[in-house]
């Protein structure tokens, strides 16, 4: 299988990537400056140039060509103002999904927020985060030629991962490691009986497979 990652850089992704390419699958993350390639290769991806707030969904949908799956992983991150939520968190997210389906690309994941509402009220930075993952998750829902996953962890952590976690339509708020999040996003993956699920996962005591086949319902 191959596997295209946007935000190929990121600390969910960059983790995602060792975990597929030690199961054997081909990893391709999309990057938008090329010094990060060197850090894609390192963890057994290919790094693909190709900036999400400039590029056109055609453009995009020339890289998901071929794919079996496509994860949507890119975020403004931290720091960054409301301008850039509405352009990476929903804007990349709505072009990444377009791109998918002019692709042919069907599997899509999403990493979501724990919180995310198109509804969600207040003039802050994080309501804008919280409005636009909230919108662009409602965009993706909306496309039929996908079979989506949305996946919305709770606070993220760096701590060791420990592959027990809780993984729920609702499970309240909780922190979860990163290497916790990848490796949920991972089974997802190869776990098709998920699509058209929106879930939340924090640490909890289940294991990471056994979590995801309960929601899959085996």
């Amino acid at each position: 299988m191959r596997i295209v990652i946007a935000g190929g850089h990121g600390q969910i992704a960059l983790r995602l990537e060792r975990l597929l390419a030690a199961r054997g699958y081909e990893v391709a993350g999309l990057v938008r400056r090329a010094e990060h390639a060197d850090d894609l290769r390192a963890a057994g991806a290919e790094p693909v140039h190709c900036d999400l707030e400039s590029a056109s969904v055609e453009e995009v949908a020339g890289h998901l060509r071929g794919a079996d799956a496509a994860v949507f992983a890119a975020g403004a991150g931290p720091g960054s103002g409301a301008a850039r939520k509405d352009t990476v968190d929903r804007g990349a997210a709505v072009l990444f999904a377009d791109a998918a389906v002019q692709a042919g690309v069907r599997r899509h994941l999403v990493v979501s927020s724990m919180g995310a509402n198109p509804d969600h009220e207040g003039d802050e930075v994080f309501d804008v985060y919280q409005r636009a993952k909230g919108e662009a998750d409602a965009y993706v829902r909306g496309l039929d030629a996908l079979d989506w996953t949305i996946l919305r962890p709770g606070q993220l952590t760096d701590d060791a991962g420990t592959g027990l976690v809780r993984l729920e339509v609702s499970t309240g708020r909780g922190p979860i490691p990163r290497d916790d999040v990848a490796a949920v996003l991972a089974e997802l993956l190869e776990t098709p009986a998920t699509a058209g699920l929106v879930l939340e996962t924090i640490s909890g005591s289940t294991p990471v497979s056994v979590a995801v086949k309960s929601v899959a319902g085996n």
